[in-house]
C-alpha cells in the first residue's frame, strides 16, 4: 500500500495488523516500570495485587528482554512475513511510493531477522534495490520450505516482469526475468514448492517445475486457474469475448500433466472453487438467465447438481466453509435485504438443509461475521439480522445444527442502550462492524492449540452497539464469557495459550498488557519512555511463539521513522511446565452426570489443559493431547430425511402431512431414484455405536435421468480467454410457500427438489476451504463472499 508525502506527514495511514491464512503468513501495518491491574472478571478489585505473581512481576526480566528497532529509510507502509515455522525468520519490506504527473517514484528496503524480530538486517543489496510490487505481497513457501518469491516492478515493461526468488530462508535471492508480466500472486503448488503457476496480465496461464527457474505457457485466455489434488490444474477459459463478457459461458477445464493435454469438464460456467474434496461449479441456465450449483467428487469426471435454490441477477452465493464432511452455504435473499439462510450439505455435498435463516451477509461490501472457532471442534460464531434491522450475534456447537445467543457474562451489565433489558445477551463485534468503520481493531480471535480460548471485542444488550466494546474471552469455547478488558484493544495469543498480550487502541502507546491465566488477572509493562504512534501488534502465525512485536513511528515535519519493539517472554515464565501444571477438561460439557454429556457427532473429547493458577511455559514442542471417546446413539445423531422435518422442541422426525403415503423421487448421481424411507439418515462423519439406529430404505434406480448443463468432452488445444475481472454474483431464491413444501415429480435436468429442511443436526468438523481465496484479507475464517469470490 502507498501514500503520498502529505498524507503521511498528516498522519492519516493508520495501517492495520492483518495476519494472512495461507502460506504467505504476512502483515500489512500500514523507562521500563510496571503495574499490576485486576483483571474485570468478578468485579472486584483486589487488595494486595493480582494473582500469585503480586506487584513487580515481570518488571525486571522484561526489561532485559526488551529490543529496539529503528528502520532509518523513508516508507509509507511496512509488510511482515514470517518464513517457516519455528525458525525466527521475519522479513520486513518497506515501500515509499510518490505520484508525480507523468511517472511515479518508488523505493523499496528489505530487512531480515533471525532472532523473531530482535535484531534486524538490511538486506535491501540482495534484490538490487528493485522497487518491490507491494500489492503482491512476499508469497512465502508451504511448510518450512524456506521458498520465498518477491515480484519486482519494471516500469517500462509491460511484455514482462521480474521476481527475486530464495530457497534459503532469503538469505540469497536470485533474479529472474519472467517472459509475461504477472497478473496475480504466484501460487505454490500445495505439497510441493517447486510447483508454481500464475497467470500474466494479457491473460495467459503460465507454470513452473523449477520454483521460477524456468516458466511455460500452457493455455491463452484463462481467467481463473487453482491447484488441484496431485498436479491437476483447474482453470476457466472464454471463447470469444472476454472473461467478464462472456461470464457465465465460460468453459472449466484441467490438466493432470502439466500442459500437455486439457480436457473440457464443463460449460456456461461462471465460477468454481474447490474445497474439501468437492469441486463446485457455478452454472448458467441460458433459458431462465439463473445459475445452479454443481458438485464433482471425482475432479469433474461426473457431476450432481446441488439441490439448493437457483440463483439470479440480484442474489449470491457463498460457500462459508467446507472439508470431505460438509458445506456450509449461504444463499442471499432476493432484493437488497443484507441477509440470506445457511443451508448445510449431505457427505456428497448435493442435498441441503436450512440452518440459520436471516443471516447476516452485505450486498454491497461482501461483509459477513461467520467465524470458524478452531479453538473448538463444531463451533461457528455469526450474526443475524433481526425483524427490527438491529444485528444480534449466534453461536452453534454442533456444527450448524442449533443456533442460540451468546450467555451475558456475568461481570457485564446491559448495555444502557439496550431497549428490552429482559433479551440481554453477549453480541461479538467482527468483520462487518470493522468495515462500517466502528472502532474494533481486530475481529475475533481464536487458535487450534490454545483450546477453548476465543478473544473478541464485543457488547451486552439485545444488539450489537455502537458504542466502544470491550474485550471479552471465553475460556470453554464460548459456552460462557468474561469481560476483562475495558474499551477496545489489539490481542495476541502466545506460548499455545500461556500468556495473553494486548495494547490498547490509541494513537500514541508505550504500554503493553499480559496475562497468564487467560485473561483473569493483567500485568501492565511500560516498553518505552516515550509513546509511538501505534499500528500494529504482531506475533508469530500458530501461536507458539513467545514473542511478540509492537509496530508504530515517530514523525517530524518532513520525515517519518518506523520502529518496532520486540518484547521476548521466554524468561518471563521461568520454569517449563510438568504434568501437575495440567488438568484434564471435557469439551461441550455442562452436566457431567448425563452420560451424553459432551458428545458432539457421536463421540467426546477430553483435553489436557494447562492450569490457571500455573504460571510455566507450554514451550514449542507443546502438542494438543486429547482423549477421544465414542457415544450412544440417539435421535440427535440422525438427520430428517427427505419429507420428514422435527417439529420445534422435539427430537423425532416426523412426515409431513402433505406427503403421507406418497413416494419421493430426487436426483443422485445424474439419475432418478425412488426413495422409501423411516424418516432418518445418519449425520456423515458421526461416529456413534449402538443406540438407537432407525433403518434407511431405499429402492433402486427407476429410470435414467441426466443433466445437460454441464458436458464433458476431450480438448488437446487451448483456447483463448483474459485475466478474470470480478463481478458480484448474484442469484434468485426460488419461492417457496412458507409452512408447506409439496414434492412432485421433477426431471433431474433442472428442477428443484423442493422439501421441507428439517433443521441439520449437524457436528462435522469443517476447517475450511482449502484453495480458495479470502474475500478481503481482514476476515476472519475460510469463506468467500459472493459466487464470483466465493467459487473462485
Amino acid at each position: 500500500m502507498f501514500v503520498s508525502p502529505s498524507l503521511v506527514r498528516a498522519g492519516m495511514l493508520l495501517l492495520l495488523l492483518l495476519a494472512a491464512p495461507l502460506h504467505g503468513r504476512e502483515i500489512q501495518f500500514g523507562g521500563k516500570a510496571l503495574r499490576v491491574r485486576r483483571g474485570l472478571r468478578g468485579g472486584a478489585e483486589p487488595e494486595t495485587g493480582c494473582g500469585p505473581q503480586g506487584e513487580g512481576f515481570g518488571k525486571e526480566v522484561l526489561g532485559n528482554n526488551t529490543h529496539k528497532r529503528v528502520f532509518n529509510d523513508l516508507s509509507g507502509s511496512v509488510s511482515l512475513s514470517w518464513i517457516g515455522d519455528s525458525t525466527g525468520v521475519i522479513l520486513v519490506l518497506t515501500t515509499f511510493q510518490l505520484p508525480l504527473v507523468i511517472m511515479s517514484f518508488g523505493q523499496s528496503k528489505l530487512y531480515r531477522s533471525e532472532d523473531y524480530g530482535k535484531t534486524f538486517t538490511d538486506i535491501t543489496d540482495l534484490i538490487n534495490n528493485t522497487f518491490i510490487r507491494t500489492e503482491f505481497g512476499m508469497a512465502i513457501g508451504p511448510e518450512n520450505s524456506g521458498k520465498v518469491i518477491l515480484t519486482g516492478d519494471r516500469s517500462g515493461h509491460r511484455s514482462s516482469g521480474r521476481i527475486f526468488r530464495s530457497s534459503d530462508f532469503a538469505k540469497n535471492f536470485v533474479l529472474t526475468d519472467l517472459p509475461f508480466h504477472p497478473l496475480t500472486q504466484i501460487i505454490y503448488h500445495p505439497q510441493n514448492s517447486d510447483l508454481l503457476l500464475t497467470l500474466s496480465t494479457e491473460g495467459s496461464l503460465w507454470i513452473s517445475k523449477t520454483f521460477g527457474e524456468k516458466w511455460k505457457e500452457i493455455h491463452k485466455d484463462v481467467c481463473l486457474a487453482k491447484w488441484g489434488s496431485g498436479g491437476t490444474i483447474f482453470f476457466t477459459t472464454y471463447l470469444n469475448g472476454s472473461c467478464k463478457t462472456d461470464i457465465g459461458l465460460l468453459d472449466l477445464k484441467k490438466t493432470k500433466d502439466f500442459g500437455k493435454t486439457f480436457k473440457t469438464i464443463g460449460n456456461n460456467i461462471y465460477s468454481f472453487g474447490l474445497g474439501g474434496r468437492f469441486l463446485f461449479a457455478s452454472v448458467m441456465i441460458e433459458k431462465t438467465n439463473t445459475r445452479r450449483i454443481h458438485v464433482s467428487l471425482d475432479e469433474g469426471e461426473t457431476w450432481n447438481m446441488a439441490q439448493l435454490p437457483s440463483v439470479g441477477q440480484e442474489q449470491f452465493y457463498s460457500i462459508l466453509a467446507a472439508n470431505d464432511d460438509m458445506v456450509f452455504m449461504h444463499v442471499d435473499e432476493p432484493g437488497d435485504t443484507g441477509h440470506g439462510t445457511i443451508y448445510t450439505s449431505d457427505d456428497q455435498g448435493i442435498i441441503y438443509s436450512k440452518s440459520l435463516e436471516r443471516h447476516l451477509y452485505t450486498t454491497t461490501g461482501g461483509e459477513t461475521d461467520f467465524t470458524n472457532i478452531t479453538s473448538l471442534r463444531g463451533t461457528y460464531i455469526t450474526s443475524v439480522l433481526s425483524e427490527d434491522n438491529s444485528i444480534q450475534s449466534v453461536i452453534t456447537f454442533d456444527e450448524g445444527g442449533e443456533w442460540v445467543h451468546l450467555r451475558k457474562p456475568e461481570n457485564a451489565k446491559c448495555d444502557s442502550t439496550a431497549k428490552n433489558k429482559e433479551k440481554c445477551n453477549l453480541h461479538i463485534h467482527a468483520s462487518y462492524s470493522i468495515s462500517q468503520k466502528l472502532n474494533v481493531p481486530m475481529a475475533p480471535l481464536t487458535e487450534p492449540n490454545a483450546v477453548g480460548i476465543i478473544i473478541s471485542h464485543g457488547s451486552v444488550g439485545d444488539a450489537i452497539s455502537i458504542t466502544n466494546p470491550d474485550v471479552y474471552i471465553s475460556d470453554d469455547g464460548g459456552y460462557t464469557w468474561s469481560r476483562t478488558l475495558e474499551g477496545p484493544h489489539h490481542y495476541a495469543i502466545l506460548d499455545s495459550g500461556g500468556i495473553i498480550v494486548a495494547v490498547e487502541q490509541t494513537h500514541f502507546v508505550n504500554e503493553i498488557k499480559f496475562s497468564t491465566d487467560e485473561g483473569q488477572c493483567w500485568h501492565s509493562y511500560i516498553f518505552s519512555e516515550e509513546p509511538i504512534f501505534f499500528t500494529g501488534l504482531a506475533s508469530e502465525p500458530g501461536a507458539k511463539s513467545m514473542n511478540v512485536s509492537i509496530w508504530g513511528f515517530q514523525e517530524s515535519f518532513l520525515s517519518r521513522q518506523w520502529i518496532s519493539y520486540t518484547i521476548d517472554f521466554q524468561d518471563l515464565l521461568s520454569r517449563d511446565c510438568e504434568e501437575k501444571d495440567y488438568t484434564k477438561w471435557l469439551a461441550h460439557s455442562n452436566n457431567p452426570s448425563n452420560p451424553t454429556d459432551g458428545c458432539i457427532l457421536g463421540y467426546k473429547e477430553e483435553y489436557r489443559r494447562l492450569r490457571k493458577s500455573s504460571v510455566c511455559k507450554n514451550g514449542r514442542d507443546y502438542i494438543v493431547t486429547k482423549q477421544p471417546s465414542v457415544c450412544i446413539c440417539t435421535l440427535d445423531d440422525f438427520l430428517c430425511d427427505f419429507g420428514y422435518f422435527r417439529p420445534e422442541n422435539q427430537s423425532e422426525c416426523v412426515e409431513q402431512p402433505e406427503l403421507k403415503g406418497h413416494d419421493l423421487e430426487f436426483c443422485l448421481y445424474g439419475k432418478q431414484e425412488l426413495l422409501k424411507t423411516s424418516g432418518y439418515r445418519k449425520i456423515p462423519g458421526d461416529k456413534c455405536v449402538g443406540g438407537k439406529n432407525p433403518k434407511r430404505k431405499e429402492t433402486d434406480l427407476k429410470q435414467k435421468c441426466t443433466s445437460d448443463y454441464l458436458r464433458s468432452s476431450p480438448l488437446n488445444t487451448p483456447s483463448n480467454s483474459t485475466p478474470v475481472i470480478l463481478a458480484v454474483i448474484a442469484l434468485m431464491l426460488i419461492t417457496a410457500v412458507a409452512g408447506v413444501v409439496i414434492i412432485k415429480k421433477y426431471v433431474c435436468g433442472g428442477r428443484f427438489l423442493v422439501h421441507r429442511y428439517s433443521v441439520l443436526q449437524q457436528h462435522a468438523e469443517a476447517n475450511g476451504f482449502e484453495g480458495l481465496d479470502i474475500p478481503g484479507a481482514n476476515k476472519s475464517g475460510y469463506h468467500d463472499d459472493s459466487d464470483e469470490d466465493l467459487l473462485e
